[in-house]
């Protein structure tokens, strides 16, 4: 399986549209950041890291036909069209992370011309992306280790290429696994209400050859009292500084069904999705999405009564004492997470 998630070629952002997955493999070409921030609403492009990538490319879009070389004016200009990605999604960490990374650059520079600055930005943007690479196939390579022949693995979600600049964070885990010659069996969970289980994550598993199963969310239980389920892997979309997560709604589900039936549950996410500033997920924004996203299947067809009340958080927060350990770029964090997240990662 080869593609790229994002791209950045002939001034446009390059990135595959998953709302159109698995029926069609389409790209959007993206060039402004009105159309940028329509593709991160209606999930066109989402996961932690590919958004914090899209972000940053996309405060250059914004920047870079700024006219003049009045710093102050620039630094105006910056900031608005910040403001305006950073208001696409409030929960996923890496969106806003991105845009400080880039914004730092500005501030850092004060001294050189914009024209410099905004070459610098984008130099930046292009690191970044090549940097998530590495950091998901080192994510892989420290979580691989945790597989066992024979494990079933259960899966929450996509947080595979499609969520990642490349390889992913809990695919990356499994598909360095089975190059490292494990045999396992994967249950990925549909994710209502998009179905990113089913859409998303089992059309890359599919076509990385790797054994897995899409299952309705609520046959978690079920599996795991039959033993069939070994351990449990879930990204994250923000982390605090305790450990505490906030990933797809359902993860809390699970870390409550894998404490009673005594199995592992991990999170996979890189450094970059830690806000340390944060001290417990209780400061974590959860986000309301549209109704529809519940009330329809897929935005095609009714399920509700029309004018029936809808709620639609799109996460929910999982507890570190939950959480058995956090695969990161850095290595393994375990329990007690509050303490070992600070000398790993602070």
């Amino acid at each position: 399986m080869s593609f790229k998630t994002i791209e950045y070629k002939y001034g446009k952002i390059k990135i595959i549209d998953q709302s159109k997955l698995p029926d069609k493999l389409e790209y959007l070409y993206i060039s402004n950041i009105k159309d940028l921030r329509q593709a991160i609403r209606r999930l066109s492009v989402r996961g932690a890291p590919a958004l914090g990538a899209c972000a940053e490319l996309g405060v250059y879009l914004g920047i870079r036909d700024f006219k003049g070389n009045d710093y102050g004016s620039f630094i105006r200009k910056l900031k608005k069209v910040s403001g305006y990605l950073a208001s696409s999604r409030p929960t996923a960490r890496n969106l806003f992370w991105g845009i400080e990374r880039v914004s730092n650059i500005a501030f850092k520079n004060k001294g050189l011309s914009v024209g410099t600055i905004k070459a610098l930005i984008l130099e930046e943007a292009l690191n970044i992306i090549n940097e998530d690479k590495e950091s998901c196939r080192n994510i892989g390579r420290y979580g691989a280790s945790l597989i066992k022949n024979n494990d079933g693995i259960l899966t929450i979600c996509n947080a595979g290429i499609l969520a990642t600049c490349g390889y992913g964070t809990v695919l990356g885990v499994l598909y360095r696994a089975k190059e490292k010659g494990k045999i396992f069996k994967v249950y990925i969970s549909e994710t209502r209400p998009l179905l990113q289980g089913a859409r998303l994550s089992a059309w890359e598993l599919k076509k990385k050859g790797i054994d897995a199963l899409v299952i309705c969310d609520n046959t978690a239980a079920a599996l795991m009292q039959q033993g069939k389920v070994s351990l449990v892997i879930a990204g994250a979309d923000r982390v605090a500084l305790n450990g505490d997560t906030a990933n797809k709604i359902g993860t809390y589900n699970l870390a409550i069904l894998c404490k009673y039936h005594n199995i592992p549950f991990y999170i996979a996410a890189p450094a970059s999705t830690f806000d340390l500033s944060l001290r417990s997920g209780k400061d974590i924004i959860v986000e309301e999405r549209e109704p529809k996203e519940v009330s329809t299947l897929l935005f095609k067809r009714e399920i509700s009564p029309k004018g029936i009340k809808v709620m639609n958080p799109a996460f929910d927060v999982t507890g570190h004492r939950l959480i058995t350990a956090i695969i990161t770029d850095y290595g393994i964090i375990r329990s007690p997470l509050d303490k070992n997240i600070r000398k790993i990662l602070c």
